[in-house]
């Protein structure tokens, strides 16, 4: 006879039966019928056991112990980047009434969370250059993904057109989003140089069914987009909304997108206080203009401020809530329905701790330090980096000849440096090419180990 699980108390045979039979099923293998039987497992797993808490505690520390630290922070970024955290923003974000909250619906009760998602909200606006800023999003590419919709809503075309050197994972929730939605995704060719977008290409792919021309800046390939005043007017010429993508640490030191005619503003926001955490959870960030059309069809929750009538006393609550999904369902803005609150908390903290003149020097300390380590790479033999000419910030290309771009890695591994992130089969056309990444935590003496290693690795 079957036994129950002593964690899972539905795991009860009566209690299993009970549940079947109210659904209609016969076995829980009937849940699963419409996954092809080739992708079902019907093995055994080889699960050893079982043991006390005690037992499993030495067994997984056993396993932990095998892995090994890197002599300094790795050298890959391609969406999620090695940034310092301050201890305060984990100090803060840990404290249990923002650690435990979930969805703030009852206004009454959350005061405090809200007020933080506030504060986020206001100091995204400043940091992008926009007047509204929503609760948070996923990531960047869920945030890319409601913003083709939200152009398309608010323009009634179905026409998104993207950069051809985006980030390809992007561009597949992009397409997850845009495609059940009717809205074609289109990829604009490139100066081949600069890598810059080709503005003529862009011209000649701008039709009437446009609703939206997206860029981002600084480019997944690392370089600062700077015909951004001629995409704009391209894009609001022919009644499109002009949509940028960013990283949020680089607008200390280059102009915000609101500046240069940006309707819409995303980006990712795990740079702001958020760890690397194994690749997530992360941060869409997402902004507009304060026009009341566009706030309507904005994604997201909005966080408002109000004060009380017979009082001076201020409170905050969401507000403008018939977007949502718990009150339109299926006629709602966005199916989102939560937000990263935890993670935008810690960027307000962070953002907070900054302020203007620290997001400045970070920029700059960011930009200095990937200038180095782009001239001492080139000065390699058999190494071109980067491969395009335009300025980069903080990421950039590294082009390897006589030995791949795996073997190179490899190498590094063997060394305890992680290198960067091969773009050979996201870009086959690059050749063996590498996305390398620097920010504040990589010292001098750091680049200058990257830079003998792959003098080691590249002699062979």
């Amino acid at each position: 006879m079957e036994k129950p699980h002593p964690y899972l108390p539905n795991s009860a045979p009566d209690v299993k039966e009970k549940m079947m039979d109210d659904i209609g099923i016969k076995s829980i293998d009937e849940l699963y019928s419409d996954v092809p039987e080739e992708l079902l497992y019907t093995g055994t797993l080889d699960i050893p056991g079982p043991y006390t808490e005690w037992e499993v505690r030495r067994e997984v520390s056993g396993i932990l112990e095998k892995n090994t630290s890197l002599l300094c922070p790795p050298f890959l970024g391609g969406g999620v980047w090695p940034h310092y955290v301050p201890v305060v923003v984990d100090e803060i974000i840990h404290r249990a009434e923002f650690l435990t909250s979930y969805t703030p619906y009852q206004p009454e009760i959350t005061q405090g969370m809200l007020q933080v998602i506030f504060e986020y909200q206001s100091l995204l606006c400043e940091l992008v250059g926009m007047e509204v800023g929503n609760a948070s999003m996923y990531d960047w590419a869920s945030a890319l993904g409601e913003a083709a919709r939200m152009t398309s809503r608010l323009t009634r075309k179905s026409t998104f057109l993207v950069p051809s050197i985006i980030s390809p994972s992007r561009l597949a929730v992009l397409k997850s989003y845009a495609e059940p939605a009717g809205i074609k995704t289109v990829q604009v060719d490139y100066d081949k140089t600069t890598g810059l977008l080709d503005v003529e290409d862009l011209k000649e792919n701008m039709d009437d069914d446009t609703a939206g021309v997206y860029i981002e800046n600084p480019s997944y390939l690392g370089f600062i987009e700077e015909n951004v005043e001629d995409i704009a007017e391209v894009a609001h010429d022919s009644k499109a909304l002009f949509v940028v993508g960013v990283d949020p640490i680089s607008l200390g030191l280059i102009k915000p997108p609101g500046e240069y005619g940006a309707d819409l503003v995303i980006g990712e926001g795990q740079p702001l206080g958020n760890h690397m955490n194994y690749g997530g959870p992360l941060l869409g960030l997402f902004a507009c203009k304060s026009d009341p059309k566009m706030i309507r069809q904005m994604p997201g929750r909005l966080i408002g401020l109000t004060e009380a009538l017979d009082r001076p006393k201020r409170g905050f609550t969401m507000t403008l809530q018939t977007r949502e999904q718990h009150i339109r369902r299926k006629k709602a803005t966005s199916n989102i329905c939560s937000n990263q609150a935890l993670c935008a908390a810690a960027g307000a903290v962070y953002l907070s701790l900054m302020g203007p003149q620290g997001m400045k020097e970070l920029s700059e300390v960011v930009a200095s330090r990937a200038r180095y380590a782009i001239r001492r790479i080139n000065n390699l033999p058999g190494v071109r980096a980067p491969i395009f000419s335009s300025f980069h910030f903080k990421e950039f290309t590294v082009r390897f000849s006589g030995i791949t771009v795996e073997e190179v890695n490899r190498g590094l591994l063997d060394r305890q440096l992680h290198g960067g992130k091969s773009l050979v089969n996201e870009f086959p056309d690059l050749d063996e090419t590498a996305l390398y990444c620097v920010t504040e935590l990589h010292t001098k003496k750091d680049i200058d180990l990257l830079v003998s290693s792959l003098a080691e690795v590249l002699e062979g």
